[in-house]
Formats: C-alpha cells, structure tokens, sequence
C-alpha cells in the first residue's frame, strides 16, 4: 500500500510543482497574452483619441477660415461701396453701382470651346429633375429596344 501512494504521490507533487512555475512564468513574461491584449487596447485608444483630436483641429481651422473667407468678402464689399461713392461722377450713376453691388449678380451660363452651352437637366421653361417641382411622372419614359 505504501509502494502504492509513492506512485501516486510523487506525480501529483511533480505535476502541482509544474502548476506552480507555469503560472510563474506566465506572470513574468511580457509578451503574456492578457497584457498584450491590454497593450493592443491602449494603443487603439490612444490612436482614436489622437483622430478625435485631429477631427477638431481640422473643422477649427476649417471655421477660421470661412470666416477670414467672409472678413475679406465684407472687405471688398466695403471697398466698391466706398469706391462707387467716391468715384461716381452723379447721384444716379452712384445709386446704381450700389444697387449693383447688393443684388446678386446675373452671370451668363458658361459657354464650351465651340461656344455652345452645356446641356442642362431640364427643358426650357420646365423644371429640371433638380427641382422641387419635378415629380416620377415627370420622368421620361425608358426606351425598350
């Protein structure tokens, strides 16, 4: 019976012995896969804070700049006012460069090498797909060949 528990004994001292530096050498290594997987996580969290920062940073300068964008709009409006004021030889001529100036501008439609138009999304007098009268059954009919 002793012969026995010694067989029994030493492999399960052996085996609890090997338990005991597994996890040891577990603990110890730094390339152990639970800190790894926490390394991996921080380094995507700071990776997204660094994008959220960027995101930011971008729309800020984006915001100053529309706003310069509109200072120097401000400024030149400014300056034909005070231009059509000073330079103006009469009344009328300086009631109609200022009036000019406020009512948004008639640009012609812009014009291809050969000097015709570009085709627009609508016939003449009618509104265009574009437009918020346009409905489905406005739509031309497909073509089945």
């Amino acid at each position: 019976m002793e012969q026995s528990l010694n067989a029994w004994l030493l492999p399960a001292f052996c085996l609890a012995i090997g338990v005991v530096i597994g996890i040891l050498i577990a603990r110890l290594l730094p390339g152990s896969g639970s800190s790894n997987a926490r390394n991996k996580m921080d380094e995507m969290q700071q990776r997204f804070e660094n994008y959220q920062n960027d995101v930011v940073d971008h729309f800020s300068a984006t915001a100053g700049l529309v706003q310069r964008l509109n200072q120097s709009y401000q400024d030149i409006l400014n300056h034909l006012s005070e231009g059509a004021n000073k330079l103006a030889p009469d009344d009328a001529t300086r009631q109609r460069l200022l009036t000019s100036l406020s009512e948004p501008s008639n640009t012609p439609a812009p014009r291809l090498a050969d000097g015709s138009e570009p085709p627009r999304d609508y016939a003449p007098g009618a509104g265009g797909t574009l437009s918020e009268e346009f409905s489905a059954h406005n739509a031309p009919k497909e073509q089945k060949d």
